[in-house]
């Protein structure tokens, strides 16, 4: 069965996403979830750490939470490392609390990957790559960002997802 692949459509360009439902079957199935309900549309990406990685998934552009579906269980231990272009589902302190909210590498980051089983070591869950798009997950994480309305690494122009589809 081949995997399944999710164009996000930005205002700086197109990702196209394949997710890897072998090693984070449930990440993947909540993903999913969100892209079916058109839930990212128009989500804006909210934190932005120059060679590090960029996350979006929660917030419109007024910086309005959108409501999110029930955590789901944290996979970090399926395999995958949070290598560049990876992408994962971002999470509070504890290891169970990932819904909506994902991240796309921008370099390796090896310390986010699975240590032990504590929430603070347990990891954070990869559950897909960036197969084209890599150019523009670049140009967001050169953004310019500063700290506004709880915000600490808010880009100052907003970098909105104007879709996310299933893509065949």
């Amino acid at each position: 069965m081949e995997n399944p692949y999710v164009l996000l459509e930005t205002t700086l360009g197109d990702i196209l996403i394949e997710l890897l439902p072998e090693s984070a079957p449930k990440s993947v199935a909540n993903f999913l979830q969100y892209v079916d309900a058109k839930h990212y549309d128009y989500t804006i990406f909210h934190r932005v750490i120059r060679g590090f990685m960029i996350q979006g998934g929660g917030y419109d552009n007024r910086l309005q939470r959108r409501e999110a579906l029930p955590p789901v269980e944290n996979e970090a231990k399926g395999g995958l490392s949070n290598l560049k272009g990876t992408v994962a589902l971002a999470r509070a302190t504890e290891k169970d609390s990932a819904s909506d909210e994902f991240f796309i590498n921008a370099e390796d980051n090896l310390d986010l990957d699975h240590m032990d089983d504590t929430d603070e070591n347990y990891g954070y869950t990869v559950f897909g790559r960036v197969v084209e798009g890599m150019d523009v997950v670049k140009k967001i994480n050169w953004k310019v960002t500063k700290p506004r309305n709880d915000f600490d690494d808010l880009p100052v122009d907003d970098i909105e997802i104007i879709s996310a589809r299933r893509f065949e």
